[in-house]
């Protein structure tokens, strides 16, 4: 099996099999090769969620603040953030099988450590080399599936990378529940030993090293800018989602500083020859599109996760094995859309977008309506189409991402996406923990049935949230103009 690789020569054939391409069954090679990288992609996924619900247990194993060991997941998500803009450079340099095994290899030896922890420090370094071997994995999954699919088959390849981003946030709680409940904690941690054994012995063997090396210069001073801007950023979030408001020296000064580093980033790479990220994909309406509707998913997925766990949790009193059992109906609604990627080949990623973000608000509803008491049953059946919604959005909205671009703006794009969707995803949290945050202290008089209006209120912002994203979704080309781009 080979890794498919583009070069600038091959770029009229590119464009050419896509019509032709969305009528033909997928390779085996390509189906071999999705599977292969997506088992690699599933320890990542899970680990944040799994993390999350162990939070309280750490908390006792190790005697520590809950702020303490917030670190654990902060740090793991800042080395995530950093780690992201330096893919598309490493993976020209050194070829994208020794990265991916690379990458594979530093998630597993964090993960082994951080089972070893004997201290909120180490547990919290170890983290962080977690972080950066998850950084690289992410864009990494993305240049790999589309370079190796092409235009016409991109929506069924990006499908299954979509189940991972979409179902391993959602089974995390249940996974993470049963080894709080059933075991000891470092387990949290030796449940991806397995997993990244596997993956590394299936990449190690199906994977070919792909050809293409351009092997450019690395934009030294675009990183020194970049990474720290994602960092101060996602931790300026992470305090703001932590406290329920951004009014905090902590959330406005790492934003602050964030938004300029950014903002000098932007003015540098507009006049780089080789950037660490093109940012002139930004002017593809598709891309730039897609990254806004990333952006607003993040408070649909990431957002509107947040809150699904705290109303089963604190609201309604549920262990967190419990909750995650509650929640599994959102992972198999997810499963029932996978025929929507080979529809978006065929018909344009706009109207999969349309009606995945109206079945994501439909879902959401019931939730903004709901009490203490609220049955289950109605709330499972909701779960449901929530996730069959959000599963088809998220699998049309990348694939409209690549549509216009040059093979060789793909592992740029990669990048961008990911940063986008980490970035839009803590912002989701961060917003909707606020608004959580402030109902409940305004509606605190009211106890229970306060919590549950505030619970209402949060739920409602997150549909709001979804609509807006539901109307820039108009703005994607249609499947004539994604064609003549493609």
């Amino acid at each position: 099996m080979h890794l498919v690789s583009y070069s600038q020569a091959e770029e009229g054939s590119f464009v050419a099999r896509s019509s032709s391409a969305a009528r033909e069954p997928l390779d085996p090679a390509l189906v071999r090769l999705v599977l292969i990288l997506a088992v690699g992609a599933i320890a990542p996924a899970l680990d944040s969620t799994i993390v999350n619900v162990a939070l309280p247990t750490l908390v006792r194993a190790f005697g520590a603040s809950v702020a303490q060991l917030q670190w654990a997941i902060t740090g793991y998500l800042l080395a995530l953030g950093m780690a992201m803009p330096v893919t598309a450079w490493a993976a020209d340099r050194y070829g994208a099988k020794r990265l991916w095994l690379i990458a594979l290899a530093l998630f597993l030896l964090g993960s082994v450590l951080a089972g070893t922890s004997w201290s909120v420090a180490s547990l919290i370094a170890f983290r962080v080399l977690q972080g950066i071997g998850a950084g690289l994995l992410q864009p990494l999954l993305q240049t790999l599936v589309v370079r190796a699919a092409g235009p016409g088959r991109l929506g069924r390849a990006i499908t299954v990378v979509t189940y991972v981003i979409v179902v391993a946030p959602i089974l995390g709680p249940v996974v993470g529940g049963l080894i709080v409940d059933h075991a000891s904690w470092r387990w949290i941690f030796y449940v991806n030993v397995p997993i990244c054994l596997a993956a590394l012995v299936l990449a190690a063997r199906g994977l070919d090293e792909t050809a293409q090396r351009r092997g450019g210069p690395l934009d030294v001073l675009g990183l020194g800018l970049l990474s720290p801007a994602l960092a101060a950023i996602l931790y300026g979030l992470a305090s703001a989602g932590a406290k329920g408001g951004f009014g905090g020296a902590d959330t406005v000064v790492p934003l602050a500083v964030g938004l300029l580093l950014l903002a000098a980033f932007g003015a540098h790479e507009l006049g780089q020859r080789k950037p660490a990220l093109d940012l002139r994909l930004f002017r593809e309406r598709s891309f730039a599109v897609s990254s806004a509707l990333l952006f607003l998913g993040g408070l649909s997925i990431y957002g509107g996760l947040l809150l699904l766990t705290l109303y089963y949790q604190t609201l309604r009193g549920d262990s967190p094995l419990l909750a995650g059992l509650l929640l599994a109906p959102q992972g198999v609604g997810s499963l029932l859309t996978r025929w929507t990627g080979g529809l978006a080949d065929r018909i344009g990623a706009r109207p999969i977008v349309l009606l995945g973000l109206l079945l994501a608000a439909l879902g959401t509803l019931p939730f903004a309506l709901a009490g203490q008491g609220t049955g289950e049953v109605g709330l499972s059946v909701a779960l449901l189409v929530r996730g069959a919604g959000l599963s088809a959005a998220t699998i049309g909205i990348m694939t409209a991402a690549y549509h216009g671009l040059r093979p060789d703006q793909v592992g740029h794009a990669s990048g961008a996406t990911r940063i986008v969707a980490q970035v839009g995803g803590s912002f989701g949290a961060a917003v909707l923990a606020m608004v959580l945050s402030r109902q409940a202290a305004l509606h605190q008089a009211l106890g229970a049935a306060g919590r549950a209006a505030a619970f209402r209120d949060a739920f409602g912002w997150s549909i709001a949230f979804t609509l807006l994203a539901f109307a820039s979704a108009f703005l994607l080309p249609g499947h004539e103009a994604a064609r003549r781009t493609a």
